[in-house]
């Protein structure tokens, strides 16, 4: 699969993201507000990543990444949505607030009958979004790897096509994916993050993944 991937964002998760998709054989433009925060980056690629607008970028993307900040999504995705129309959408956001964490535990600006994701589908219907990399450091989410275990990747959305599409992404990162079901399923995956954030918080210990293990 050599798609064109169209990366909205220019922070960690974004640039860990691109070079994961660049070295995997994919086409790769990123979308941000201000180029030169992508300039060293871009350079350590020898040239091979594109730079433009979040519009021009959501235009080139076959398929999408939305690798910007839980508290711009939804301005952002309001702001491109006729540029998603029928595409995939890859949701790594979580609606983390700016609140001081409590004993390691983050807030949400969201509530638990309510996922950040679901309020992105309501604003842009006709997008596929799928939920997915939203349980994992960005140190970890290209060639995910724990001692030759594969970690588990959580993913929903209502399109079982684009399900479909992002389970081979996350197949050729390393990861065993568990589909969870519709959209409304973000509901239970979001609130991961706070959960694989509380060792990192309250210990400084940022290495490790989760695993749905069967019997």
């Amino acid at each position: 699969m050599s798609k064109k991937i169209g990366i909205l964002g220019s922070g960690s998760v974004a640039q860990t993201l691109a070079s994961g998709f660049l070295k995997y054989g994919y086409q790769v433009m990123m979308g941000t507000r201000d180029p030169q925060k992508l300039n060293d980056f871009i350079g350590k690629s020898s040239g091979k990543i594109l730079v433009g607008s979040f519009l021009e970028t959501a235009q080139f993307g076959e398929i999408i990444v939305l690798a910007v900040k839980g508290s711009i999504a939804k301005s952002l995705v309001t702001e491109i949505s006729n540029a998603l129309v029928g595409k995939v959408v890859i949701d790594p956001t979580n609606p983390i607030s700016d609140q001081t964490p409590v004993d390691g535990v983050l807030h949400f600006f969201t509530d638990i009958n309510k996922s950040l994701m679901e309020e992105l589908q309501e604003i842009s219907p006709s997008a596929h979004f799928v939920k997915a990399f939203s349980c994992i450091g960005g140190n970890f989410m290209v060639d995910a790897e724990f001692n030759g275990i594969r970690p588990s990747m959580f993913i929903c959305g209502n399109d079982t096509h684009a399900k479909g599409e992002v389970t081979q992404v996350l197949h050729q990162f390393g990861f065993d994916v568990e589909d969870m079901g519709s959209v409304v399923s973000a509901r239970a995956i979001e609130p991961l993050c706070m959960l694989w954030c509380i060792p990192g918080l309250k210990n400084n210990s940022w290495s490790h993944a989760f695993k749905l293990l069967r019997k």
